[in-house]
């Protein structure tokens, strides 16, 4: 994944402490994700774990998937509370994000585990905000998130918020994760 100098795109609003098995469920682990048809099951059954998204939905849920695609969600950002990714080490859940169509997480801050295998893997770039988003935004609002500032413009409300810079982890996701980044800079021999 190269850093694009703007992401744009609607937003999927969930609250604290997703974990894992709310982002893919144990059930769903089956497939290999270097098998191309069945990456793509990864993106059908992502966040089919979190509790409105099961059966009986409450009034006013929006689901992840809006049933034009099955394995693409309509989506391309989440809005996190804290500890996102919390759970299991489970490197499947930014993989099934990645293959719903996320481009980018912005949460509060992230269960280690998830953040190290968005970043190595170079699935999502996981952006940190200091201020409480889950709260302001809603599922379904445009979105603007322009690296360079570390800005994000909420296009449907005009409300801008300055998130945390990527830091260190921006070149690693440029290169498309933790190995093409340590054989461009030379730590490995080609692969």
């Amino acid at each position: 994944m190269s850093l694009p100098e703007i992401i744009r795109g609607k937003a999927y609003v969930l609250g604290d402490n997703i974990d894992t098995d709310q982002i893919i469920p144990a059930q769903y682990l089956t497939f290999n994700p270097s098998i191309p048809e069945e990456y793509k099951q990864f993106g059908k059954y992502a966040l089919i774990g979190v509790p409105a998204a099961q059966g009986g939905l409450p009034k006013g849920h929006i689901p992840f998937h809006d049933g034009s695609d099955e394995f693409v969600s309509p989506y391309k950002i989440i809005i996190g509370g804290k500890n996102f990714g919390c759970g299991s080490s489970r490197e499947h859940a930014p993989i099934a994000l990645d293959a719903a169509g996320i481009t980018a997480v912005i949460a509060e801050f992230y269960a280690r585990i998830f953040f190290r295998n968005s970043v190595n893997g170079g699935y999502l770039i996981p952006f940190e905000t200091p201020e409480r988003l889950c709260d302001k935004v809603c599922t379904g609002d445009v979105l603007r998130i322009e690296l360079k500032t570390s800005t994000l413009v909420n296009e449907t409300t005009g409300e801008v918020v300055k998130l945390r810079p990527l830091g260190e982890v921006a070149p690693i996701i440029e290169a498309g994760g933790l190995f093409p980044f340590a054989e461009k800079a030379g730590m490995l021999k080609a692969l």
